[in-house]
């Protein structure tokens, strides 16, 4: 958003993100992982690099290139579940993705069907959230375990679950 703005572009994110989240699956795919991606600087210049490297198109819009972004953030969470899966041994049934971007529907749906597992978006405050009631339990305002508290954020935040659709991303990670 930032190199776009600079180059005179104002694009509205929310409305980049909708339409994005509007295309057809099958688009280029990066690895969200590099280190290219980790330093502020120009996105679309280093995606289209990664797609240049890998052989794939480079996104011909900014909405094209907000997709290239959701998929492949997606494709980094399944890696993700994947690899903890196989390092803990234990299965991972339901994804929790907390904080901005549990309001990103598209990032959520795609998350859920790259990783064909449910994800349960929210609360978008989590931190402060957990942090309150750490906070509360220790002064005796309330009490109970992890799950009590859990229990709390369930009754008391908007969560919203996104089922897993079959899709290309759900094959874009070896299965687990």
């Amino acid at each position: 958003m930032r190199t776009w703005h600079e180059g005179g572009r104002d694009p509205n994110l929310d409305e980049l993100i909708d339409a994005a989240g509007a295309l057809p699956a099958g688009g280029s795919v990066v690895d969200a992982d590099l280190p290219a991606f980790l330093a502020p600087g120009d996105m679309p210049k280093r995606i289209a690099n990664a797609c240049r490297a890998t052989n794939q198109p480079v996104p011909g819009s900014q909405v094209a290139f907000v997709r290239c972004i959701l998929d492949s953030l997606a494709v980094s969470h399944a890696r993700a579940i994947a690899d903890a899966k196989r390092l803990t041994g234990r299965a991972v049934d339901v994804i929790h993705l907390v904080g901005g971007g549990a309001r990103n529907a598209p990032l959520c749906q795609l998350t859920a069907d790259a990783c064909q597992r449910p994800v349960v978006a929210g609360p978008v405050a989590a931190t402060a959230i957990g942090n309150i009631l750490v906070q509360a339990r220790a002064v005796g305002m309330i009490d109970g375990d992890l799950d009590s508290l859990r229990a709390i954020v369930r009754a008391t935040q908007e969560l919203r679950r996104f089922e897993p659709r079959m899709s290309n991303l759900s094959r874009a990670v070896e299965p687990d």
